[in-house]
């Protein structure tokens, strides 16, 4: 998978950006590859909830934000062009713009 210059090798199991290798732990890279796969789309937390973590949304847990901040410092602290967008009271989508 592909986004930008955001590369996410599904047979490796390993993530790069601008050729660099990105350490991920398995729930990371489990987000980042739901978040990949629906490049361009608006992504619940709900969403997120039920397909990386396979469990009911709690409203009352943070985790998602959590692991949505974990991405984005591994992801696109060092680059310019950042990947990870929030979209206030929707979710989050991965997209160049």
């Amino acid at each position: 998978l592909r986004v930008a210059d955001l590369e996410l090798d599904l047979h490796e199991r390993v993530a790069r950006r601008m050729g660099k290798t990105i350490d991920l732990t398995a729930r990371e890279y489990t987000l980042l590859e739901y978040l990949m796969k629906n490049a361009g789309r608006v992504v619940s937390r709900v969403d997120i909830a039920e397909q990386v973590w396979e469990v009911g949304f709690d409203t009352g847990t943070n985790v998602i934000d959590v692991y949505i901040s974990y991405l984005r410092a591994k992801i696109d602290k060092d680059s310019p062009v950042k990947l990870i967008h929030t979209l206030v009271g929707m979710g989050y989508v991965l997209k160049e713009k």
